[in-house]
């Protein structure tokens, strides 16, 4: 169970667990003096226990050792060090993952040297940490010439970023003599009763004395940026949709591509047998966003085709023979693929489909706009240029067999968000849709190309997008005509099992993985480890894209989802990319297809748009914050400051955290409540609430793999 509490006093000690605590930073707020932790004496007591041990005796079961030092570990007892100069001790465990208080470890110095020992955390991504010299005030003698050596976390880490080896060697020359080491461990985060007692709690063990603090401030007078409404958007939802209060619906996917306004068919493209459906009128979408004060946003078809009916398929067994797969409902359907796994040529496309040229999509959007106009209000948020086509000569190339290149996109473009303008003169208009990474750098016809990129190369080496937004920036230049306000991406991480059609894996490894790649969207130190191998950054990317090419365009991603969906960790990606969204300003963003009712990505939603089953969400206004590695904080408040909602995200699944927290400026605290859902809860369950005397003070404990929400409510 989770409790926060909030006070007028400088600290206040929450439940005795083990913490880390984390920074909720505003880069507005005036600098403030780093508060000293309140922690044991340093010199290690017998009542210390050792949750990690590295070395007693011999390495133990999980650790390695290496170093450039000549060492002598030959026989059971102390290991046996010759520093000389500068030579190193290394112990790693590459599996390391928990809070811990400080370092423990035995010595045996050569006599009369004095000081000369130092040791540092290290990690396998080269993280810096800093060299902490032995002090007496680390040491406690003990006999025989050993000393019993404690350092705490508050000096080998204090930003608490992850680590995984020890690192012993000297910060001077010394004698040409060996160093006996043992005991070496890392100490469980907990403290004597009397650290605890001191600091007004008797019953706790608080491990909070002695773990690492960072001040944690939350500036409501700071400057803050506007949060769009659109970007917690979903496309089409199932049951439970409405009750995660979305902001946003888009209509689209591959079966958008083929729909006929005026028939209401559509076809589902390679992803079943290129068959033609009846469906439900665009109209029944609109009504129903509407309805649940959502917005729509609306493909609009440019591929030039449509579905003529509800009943034909492209590829007929009766037409092009045998195939290796057929429709198990619909025998004489098959998937345009020969028994030997070669493509067949389609025929001609008014076998399912009718023309639809950009008069076409002019007359739905004008119809769109009468009936608005009719009723006082605006149906559609945003018109949407098509679905990923990059991709069409595979998804539908039964009508569309050729690549894409640079030309015939901007000739659509042109063509068809030109029809959108006439239809409606204050259309929103998004594009170009583009399905991933590949696709933001070249055209299907450079990557059909057996990589020569020769379309690329004939437009002045320039990635795709980017000449994109160049060419209609020139365009409404030349012509005064605006045909795209919002730069539109779609995004799923790459990675093996890690999206997998939502569901994914939910082995440990995955489960991990899964929340690495969420910092592929923003993380210019993240190397994303898919077959991309690149730092992608994608929305800090987007947003250098648009301001170098066609500044003034918003953001959109428009199809995501970090898969996951009935594993906790599909809860804490979903969570951690809405709160991206939100610090990156976003305009807006669909998840694919929509996060079942009651998963754990459900919950993710209800976390910022209905925390308190009441409508609670997170506010307007965002307000930057900083937080170390493995915790994730988002912050955002009313127009008026008289209101502030915090996401705090732990993504360890083993350490639990604590953010202590200070509302600079604030005011006075009239009421707070907090929300957590942890893993294997039914979903976000109530815990402490209070209405304080006065003062912005407090400490906040986050269970491992848990999501939070912090509702405060100010005078």
């Amino acid at each position: 169970m989770m409790a926060a509490s909030l006070r007028t006093s400088s600290r206040l000690i929450g439940r005795a667990w083990g913490v880390v605590a984390l920074g909720i930073l505003c880069a507005a707020c005036p600098e403030t003096p780093t508060r000293t932790p309140d922690l044991a004496p340093s010199k290690a007591p017998e009542r210390w226990e050792v949750a990690q041990s590295a070395y007693d005796g011999a390495i133990k079961a999980g650790w390695q050792e290496f170093g450039s030092a000549p060492r002598d570990l030959s026989a059971a007892g102390p290991a046996k060090i010759h520093f000389g100069t500068s030579g190193e001790w290394v112990l790693t465990n590459p599996g390391l993952d928990g809070h811990y208080s400080g370092l423990l470890f035995r010595v045996k110095e050569p006599a009369g040297e004095g000081e000369f020992l130092q040791v540092r955390l290290g990690s396998d991504d080269r993280r810096t940490f800093p060299n902490i010299k032995l002090k007496p005030d680390h040491r406690t003698e003990i006999g025989d010439g050993w000393a019993q050596v404690f350092v705490p976390m508050s000096e080998l880490n204090p930003a608490g970023a992850r680590f995984d080896r020890l690192i012993f060697q000297p910060f001077r020359p010394f004698a040409d003599e060996w160093v006996s080491i043992d005991s070496v461990g890392l100490a469980k985060a907990s403290a004597p009763a009397s650290v605890a007692q001191a600091a007004g709690t008797a019953s706790s063990s608080t491990a909070a004395a002695n773990g690492r603090r960072v001040r944690s401030r939350i500036a409501c007078d700071a400057k803050a940026t506007k949060i769009s409404p659109y970007i917690y958007g979903i496309a089409f939802g199932d049951d439970g949709w409405d009750r995660m209060r979305v902001t946003a619906r888009r209509w689209g996917g591959n079966p958008t591509t083929r729909y006929n306004w005026e028939t209401h068919f559509s076809n589902a493209a390679q992803d079943w047998f290129f068959e033609n459906r009846s469906g439900g009128p665009y109209t029944e979408f609109l009504s129903s966003s509407a309805a649940h004060q959502a917005a729509s946003a609306l493909t609009i078809p440019m591929i030039g085709w449509v579905a003529k009916d509800g009943t034909s398929y492209s590829f007929p067994v009766s037409v092009f023979g045998p195939q290796n797969k057929t429709d198990p409902w619909r025998s004489d359907a098959g998937n345009g693929v020969s028994p030997s796994g070669a493509n067949i040529a389609p025929g001609p496309a008014t076998r399912t489909s009718s023309q639809a040229p950009p008069d076409w999509a002019k007359r739905w959007v004008a119809t769109i706009h009468a009936s608005d106009a009719k009723a006082g209000r605006r149906s559609v948020y945003e018109y949407i240029l098509d679905n990923e086509p990059m991709l069409w000569h595979a998804t539908h190339r039964d009508v569309h067999p050729d690549p894409v290149g640079y030309d015939e996109l901007f000739d659509r473009t042109i063509q068809y968000a030109g029809a959108i303008r006439e239809g409606d003169p204050d259309a929103l208009i998004a594009g170009p849709a583009e399905w991933g990474w590949s696709g933001y750098f070249y055209s299907a016809l450079d990557l059909a190309g057996a990589g020569h990129r020769a379309d690329r190369l004939a437009h002045g080496d320039v990635p795709l997008v980017a000449w994109y937004l160049r060419k209609l920036h020139e365009h409404e230049q030349k012509t005064g005509t605006r045909l795209l306000d919002v730069f539109d991406l779609h995004y799923y991480p790459q990675a093996s099992n890690v999206y997998a059609g939502g569901i994914g894996g939910s082995d440990r490894e995955t489960q991990l993985l899964r929340l690495r790649s969420t910092r592929s969207l923003w993380d210019p130190s993240y190397v994303d480890e898919s077959w991309i191998k690149d730092t992608i950054r994608l929305l800090p990317r987007m947003r250098e894209w648009v301001d170098t090419n066609y500044p003034g365009r918003g953001i959109s991603i428009g199809e995501w989802n970090f898969g996951g969906e009935k594993d906790i960790t599909g809860a804490l990606a979903t969570a951690e990319v809405l709160g991206r969204f939100a610090q990156f300003g976003v305009t807006s963003a669909f998840y694919w297809t929509a996060p079942p009712w009651g998963s754990p990505s459900s919950v993710a939603f209800l976390a910022y748009r209905n925390f308190d089953g009441k409508g609670g969400h997170f506010l307007d206004w965002y307000v930057p914050t900083s937080s170390p590695d493995g915790v994730s904080l988002f912050v955002s408040r009313d127009s008026d400051g008289k209101h502030v909602v915090v996401v705090a995200i732990n993504m360890s699944p083993s350490a639990p955290v604590v953010a202590d927290l200070d509302l600079i400026g604030c005011g006075t605290i009239a009421s707070w409540q907090t929300y957590a859902y942890t893993n294997g809860s039914p979903g976000l369950a109530v815990q402490a609430s209070s209405a304080p005397d006065a003062g912005a003070a407090g400490e906040w404990p986050l269970p491992p793999w848990s999501i939070a929400v912090l509702d405060i409510h100010l005078r």
